[in-house]
């Protein structure tokens, strides 16, 4: 039997000479206990060193101590995550077992009914109810120290954000604000925050605009980041390090994870390279969180080893080393038309010339093999220039996490796709053995195929 530990990993102070943190999130069935540890040591074994694990229902919360405890046995105390989203009572019991849980404010207490228009007293009543509905979570946070992230996602904001603030940056930073001051109504603060999106651009201004927040309203909490949906491959890395170079150049960052459509361990040797470009900074000013901020490029001597050990290094460096450019509008071009070019241009916006995926890395909730799905779509949709296509594991990351895409391909059950067109359901439950060829018969009934040149 374990007992829980004071491990502060909510209470690091924003721009300080912390070493940055590596997280993943395991893709196993969370009620398969031997999986699940089994996958957690992998990851520690090459670096991770924060591990999420969903928990989307109570008794998958449950079963985290049997796994927190088969670990403690083996001999590994890796702080862990557990992934909450829809079920409050999931997050109690996951809080008195594991260090640290994440909540998305967009759906873990506020209720869409489909509400438009708030009025200020309303707003204001919504908000009042969302502290009393989270006092029990953070009561138990508080008695077992554990820590709370508060994971703001794009395309997930509630009803009540988007009647004042749109599906915007600015949306997603009032969002933690509002639930960092409810937690502090109750002298919690051992909290974390994130700003999450697939489009780059919106994951940086977002993460900048609440850092902006906190500093105007004297709090300093720590920031974990990332690009959600990334995809895989070069593209994948690419964006990962565009948007996590920028803030790290910011100076903003504490925690951090490369999500990619490939297995989780492949993820921190990327992670490993963003975070070793970055020397820690001192804490952000206010002024330089201004919407373009004003930019030095970097040079090779004070940032940046001039000599790349891998593909995978040049990518990775160019893309944290030029990206900050593109998003701070310094620069519109780059002197190279190399692939790598093309898609650091292509992540950042300035330049679109293929295909985009917006695919999560999956996670316990997703019930068919989303890596081969994405390898069967790419290679049937890759020369699609400008098309987006989100590749989802399931209904909490899509439809909404992938906002921005054309044409999406959900988990809907085991086996099961439902395709959509942009937000709209097209059809639900298809076999996944013919969900691919759907999506492409969706896109060529909507007129947005083309035939691959030979």
């Amino acid at each position: 039997m374990f007992e829980s530990r004071e491990i502060h990993i909510g209470s690091l102070a924003l721009g300080g000479n912390n070493p940055i943190r590596l997280q993943s999130m395991t893709n196993t069935d969370t009620m398969n206990t031997q999986a699940t540890v089994e996958q957690t040591l992998r990851l520690v074994d090459v670096g991770c060193e924060i591990v999420r694990i969903t928990a989307p229902g109570v008794a998958e919360a449950e079963n985290l101590y049997n796994i927190k405890n088969e670990l403690v046995k083996r001999g590994c105390n890796v702080p862990l995550v557990a992934d909450i989203h829809y079920n409050p009572k999931a997050a109690e019991i996951a809080a008195a077992l594991v260090e640290k849980v994440r909540i998305n404010p967009g759906n873990y207490t506020d209720r869409n009914i489909g509400k438009i228009h708030f009025t200020d007293q309303e707003y204001a009543n919504e908000l009042e109810k969302i502290a009393e509905r989270m006092s029990t979570l953070i009561e138990i946070c508080k008695k077992h120290n554990t820590a709370m992230r508060i994971g703001t996602n794009h395309g997930s904001l509630s009803e009540r954000i988007m009647s004042r603030y749109g599906d915007t940056p600015m949306g997603m930073a009032q969002s933690a604000i509002e639930f960092a001051s409810i937690c502090r109504q109750f002298d919690y603060h051992n909290l974390v925050f994130s700003m999450k999106a697939s489009n780059v651009k919106v994951m940086v201004y977002s993460t900048r605009l609440f850092v902006q927040k906190m500093i105007e309203q004297g709090m300093n909490y720590p920031i974990h980041l990332g690009v959600t949906e990334a995809g895989d491959a070069e593209q994948g890395r690419i964006k990962s390090a565009a948007g996590i170079g920028t803030l790290l150049l910011d100076g903003i960052g504490d925690t951090l994870r490369v999500s990619l459509t490939e297995d989780p361990e492949k993820e921190i040797p990327v992670a490993q390279m963003i975070a070793s470009y970055f020397p820690r900074r001192k804490a952000p000013k206010a002024d330089i969180m201004l919407l373009p901020t004003t930019f030095e490029p970097a040079t090779d001597k004070q940032l940046f080893v001039p000599k790349y050990n891998s593909t995978e290094d040049y990518q990775i460096r160019e893309a944290a080393r030029y990206s900050k450019a593109y998003i701070d509008g310094q620069t519109t071009e780059i002197a190279d038309d190399s692939e790598t070019a093309l898609d650091i241009m292509q992540a950042v916006g300035a330049k679109i010339s293929k295909a985009e995926y917006i695919s999560c890395p999956s996670c316990g909730r997703t019930q068919y093999n989303i890596q081969e799905a994405l390898q069967q779509i790419k290679a049937k949709t890759k020369h699609l220039k400008g098309i987006k296509i989100g590749v989802m594991g399931c209904i909490v990351n899509g439809p909404g996490e992938m906002a921005d895409a054309h044409y999406g391909y959900v988990g809907a059950g085991k086996g099961k796709i439902t395709l959509y067109k942009g937000k709209e359901v097209v059809r639900k439950n298809i076999d996944q053995a013919e969900a691919v060829e759907a999506l492409i018969a969706l896109i060529k009934d909507n007129g947005d195929w083309v035939e691959e040149e030979k």
